[in-house]
């Protein structure tokens, strides 16, 4: 059997990669003006200038699709969250300066992507649940937030006599709470002006009042050192 050129099938999968890249970008458009639920894999033939059938190709159902784009907000969720840790001072002096930046990186990404957080945060599709490759850089973002939580109890900014489950749960019911509300009632006001995104500084203040330590404490040794 002769095979084709090696240049030729990495011009097919070169070419592969960028329309899957166009049907995730046009899906994404269309979930933003009609909702997640609004998706539609004609339409998003019609704006490709091809006929439906050619897209399952790519995308063997409608939930494969949903998957990737599960994948892709989860992957560039992440990644945002990641660049904010990387861009914190190395010696933040207090709780209130490392809580804010992320809380206000979260939120701010989330709004800013309303269709990804519908897909990522709700359950806008009924019977879609992402695999769990998808599903892996939502676990990523979970185990980073608990690493950050457990750096904190270990330098003494969190209280120790609380488990980090606990924590990590209330800091997700607030940035999560504040994403759904400004999303479900105001979602056409800007991250700056937001009539929910403005309460995140009081918000935040109140969760560190609540778990930070009762009494000034010195820094634990480290988990590490520990071993």
């Amino acid at each position: 059997m002769t095979q084709a050129p090696v240049a030729a099938v990495d011009r097919r999968q070169r070419r592969r990669l960028e329309t899957i890249e166009e049907v995730l970008g046009l899906a994404t458009q269309i979930m933003a003006e009609q909702g997640v639920a609004g998706l539609s894999i004609g339409e998003i033939a019609r704006r490709m200038g091809i006929r439906p059938p050619s897209l399952y190709v790519y995308f063997p159902s409608k939930h494969a699709l949903y998957d990737a784009l599960f994948a892709r907000g989860a992957r560039l969720l992440l990644e945002a969250m990641e660049a904010m840790f990387a861009a914190l001072p190395a010696q933040p002096t207090t709780l209130q300066e490392i809580l804010l930046p992320a809380a206000q990186a979260f939120v701010r990404w989330s709004v800013e992507h309303a269709a990804y957080s519908q897909l990522l945060f709700w359950r806008p599709v009924p019977g879609f649940a992402p695999s769990p490759a998808a599903y892996q850089p939502a676990v990523r973002l979970i185990e980073l937030g608990r690493a950050r939580i457990a750096a904190l109890q270990d330098a003494g900014l969190v209280r120790a006599d609380v488990p980090i489950e606990q924590i990590e749960r209330d800091w997700t019911i607030l940035v999560s709470g504040v994403v759904s509300q400004q999303l479900s009632n105001a979602p056409q006001q800007a991250f700056e002006d937001g009539r929910f995104t403005a309460a995140l500084p009081e918000l935040v203040a109140m969760f560190v009042g609540h778990y930070s330590p009762r009494t000034p404490a010195p820094a634990r040794a480290s988990r590490s050192a520990k071993r």
